[in-house]
């Protein structure tokens, strides 16, 4: 249902704009000169009488009523901030679930919410955003990882260290890989079926942020994305598409394992927590596990 919404959306607020456009047009005016033909052979009208002639139908008063807040959600939800909520930990420690997220819509180009064509080019993503995008293998789903790559650049992943050589023009001036330094921050602030996960501190681009890596999986690069030519682990971003990582290393699904995220897949930057909830609730519980245990509001604020 909701990688219709907004189909759903447009067709509700183009269908209730038309009804009250007819109406406006053809049947408005019909009713007012109902009302003076009826003032003109009456002395007084009632205020019922009155109503009765002027009155809306029902379709047209439930268009007039709904068409302005729903187009304004509509250019809202489709051209300036969408929520999301995160649904996995691939992101953590930055998103955790239960986490309600702005995602800016402008950022990488206005689209059409139909087709998502770009309508206006605004900007391009920049290493180290978070952004939300539709899953390549199912357009349907929206992801949301860490932009690592841009176009042009070579990625290397070995023993959970990355690599970046970026992107270069010249043939004979470019820089080589740079090895992306950690600094560990913390062990068993999280875990992973008992196993305490490590904490650690990553510069990417002008973002500085944090990851987690689990000491007990290898790095399954028996699994990653074959590029002809390339050995496992090695990836060079074509023209048009992006890398992306997400920030919980060893849980998440990311470009490694099922490659690049086409320009017009963008979907928006993700910019802000607007609420956090906690779902600790055990299926023995009398109430629902979807009911939250607690709102985490030290979580609200920018995302980086």
């Amino acid at each position: 249902m909701a990688a219709y919404f907004s189909l759903i959306l447009v067709l509700v607020t183009v269908v209730s704009g038309i009804i009250w456009l007819i109406d406006v047009v053809f049947f408005a005016p019909k009713r007012r000169e109902n009302l003076l033909a009826a003032e003109a052979n009456s002395a007084q009208l009632s205020a019922d009488a009155i109503d009765k002639i002027i009155r809306e139908p029902v379709l047209v008063e439930t268009a007039h009523a709904i068409f302005p807040v729903i187009a304004f959600v509509m250019i809202l939800r489709s051209f300036i901030y969408e929520p999301f909520q995160i649904p996995s930990g691939s992101m953590m420690p930055t998103l955790l679930v239960g986490d309600f997220i702005l995602v800016e819509k402008f950022s990488y180009g206005l689209r059409d919410p139909v087709w998502r064509s770009k309508l206006v080019e605004t900007g391009e993503p920049e290493r180290g955003d978070v952004f939300v995008f539709k899953y390549p293998e199912n357009p349907k789903l929206d992801y949301i990882k860490r932009v690592v790559g841009l176009p042009g650049d070579k990625i290397f992943y070995r023993n959970k260290q990355l690599m970046i050589q970026e992107a270069c023009d010249s043939q004979t001036d470019c820089p080589g890989a740079h090895v992306i330094e950690h600094t560990e921050i913390s062990r068993g602030e999280f875990s992973q079926n008992g196993t305490p996960l490590i904490r650690l501190s990553e510069q990417l681009g002008d973002v500085q942020h944090d990851i987690l890596l689990n000491p007990s999986r290898p790095d399954f690069r028996q699994h990653f994305y074959p590029q002809a030519g390339l050995p496992a682990g090695e990836f060079v971003v074509p023209q048009g598409m992006y890398f992306a990582m997400g920030d919980n290393r060893d849980n998440s699904t990311d470009s490694r394992f099922w490659g690049f995220v086409p320009e017009e897949n963008l979907v928006g930057k993700a910019v802000a927590i607007w609420i956090s909830f906690e779902f600790d609730r055990k299926p023995s519980d009398m109430l629902p596990t979807w009911i939250p245990t607690g709102v985490r509001f030290d979580r609200v604020g920018g995302i980086h």
